[in-house]
């Protein structure tokens, strides 16, 4: 737990995801996003799990489609953000549609990412003892108690960005920034992930 925690600490494309959101949409947008973000996880948890993450680490091919075609689908969530109008709706909650898009965004994110089952793929296992029962189960285990983990600490970053947000929606100008640092943040994102190294 306390090597999870630490990473889970450490800023990276999840965590980077869920600020955005919530800076540019508030506290529920993020909190969604982090929710989805915690499901796409999952999918990588039961990839480990079975043995199939494996195969990104072994074809080089299979890591460089997943990793292209994520990093694509965060530029293209980028450019859009920079492209929206600049009108700005003041209403107090979103449409569950829209949540719901968003949810499914994290899911996405998270699952085209695969950095993270090379992460689980590589972590998990160090703390995998035969002895004590099923490795399917106590990877299953230790990856459900790592996400726990991640989803608290981005529901908190959630908050914390959906604060400065609320600020900022008071001022027009201070929107249109969020808007475009959205966009910014997310290209960096999928770029950022686009150079990542299989190893």
């Amino acid at each position: 737990m306390a090597a999870g925690l630490a990473l889970n600490l450490t800023p990276g494309p999840d965590m980077l995801y869920v600020i955005a959101r919530s800076t540019a949409e508030g506290r529920r947008a993020g909190v969604v996003s982090a929710l989805g973000i915690a499901t796409g996880t999952l999918v990588h948890i039961t990839l480990v799990a079975v043995g199939l993450a494996g195969v990104l680490r072994t074809i080089p091919l299979a890591f460089t489609v997943v990793k292209y075609t994520g990093a694509a689908y965060l530029i293209y969530l980028g450019v859009r953000a920079l492209m929206s109008g600049h009108e700005v709706s003041r209403a107090t909650s979103l449409p569950p549609a829209r949540l719901a898009v968003l949810y499914r965004q994290g899911i996405v994110t998270n699952v085209l990412n695969p950095k993270v089952a090379l992460f689980f793929l590589a972590l998990l296992p160090q703390f995998v003892d035969p002895a004590r029962g099923p490795v399917v189960y106590q990877i299953v285990l230790l990856g459900m108690l790592f996400n726990t983990s991640g989803t608290i600490v981005n529901c908190a970053v959630a908050a914390g960005a959906g604060a400065l947000s609320g600020w900022a929606r008071e001022r027009s100008r201070g929107v249109t920034a969020l808007r475009r640092a959205t966009g910014v943040l997310f290209i960096g994102i999928g770029a950022r992930l686009a150079f990542a190294k299989a190893s």
